[in-house]
């Protein structure tokens, strides 16, 4: 058995997500397993290729490009997108989902708080995505990022250069924004110093937003997490 876990880019989420690939005579691939707060109710036992999860529902990504949400529906999250197809990417925020079609477009559905499932026009050319609280972000294909929805804490209010990102991650309130140099940039809400970033600011390879707190996987397989909290408090960050 070979188990491959994924990175879950929800907020705090309740439930723990791996797909795995179990190989034998007959062969089980992109089963997802999950503990904790975990309602189903749809067959997770094969063909997954990717998972989200925010706080109460779930998102499977299909081999066959569709996507099969599960947990709770009070904002239609898990009522998913037609046509359910052709997706390459998901991201589940408060109540509502993402997902990255092939052709570099956004579907979004659930519940519309800040305007989160208003996907900015031209609504083309993206390659990522991410879901924070009542906000959202779009790498595109140039490396400039877009941000929409909820902006109280200037969560959306992408820094200059908008330029050369690789990677992008969305907290409850704030952003991050990974740089092909290896750098991070942070934005919006910094109430616990989740925008201040670690020194030295360089080699990161990937990054992940939590709630109010940050990792970053740097190049030397090493992880990074800021900021600083007390680590024997339950709900305390890192």
């Amino acid at each position: 058995m070979r188990w491959r876990p994924f990175f879950l880019l929800g907020m705090g989420a309740c439930a723990s997500v791996l797909t795995t690939d179990v190989v034998h005579a007959q062969e089980v691939r992109g089963r997802i397993v999950g503990w904790g707060t975990q309602v189903a109710g749809v067959d997770l036992s094969s063909g997954f290729t990717a998972v989200a999860a925010d706080s109460r529902h779930s998102v499977g990504l299909k081999a066959d490009g569709s996507v099969v949400p599960w947990g709770d529906n009070s904002y239609g999250q898990c009522d998913g997108p037609e046509p359910n197809t052709d997706f390459i990417a998901i991201a589940a925020g408060d109540r509502y989902s993402l997902g990255l079609k092939a052709d570099g477009s956004i579907a979004a559905w659930g519940s519309n708080a800040g305007g989160v499932c208003d996907i900015p026009e031209p609504n083309a050319d993206f390659i990522a995505i991410a879901a924070g609280y009542r906000h959202a972000l779009g790498l595109k294909a140039d490396g400039s990022i877009v941000a929409w929805g909820e902006n109280e804490w200037d969560q959306c209010d992408v820094p200059e250069p908008n330029a050369d990102f690789v990677a992008i991650a969305s907290g409850n309130w704030h952003s991050l924004g990974l740089k092909a140099d290896g750098s991070i940039m942070a934005w919006g809400a910094n109430v616990f110093g989740q925008c201040n970033l670690p020194e030295p600011n360089t080699g990161f390879a990937a990054i992940a937003a939590g709630h109010s707190h940050n990792l970053g996987l740097k190049n030397d397989s090493s992880i990074v997490t800021w900021p600083a909290g007390v680590s024997k408090r339950p709900g305390r960050f890192c």
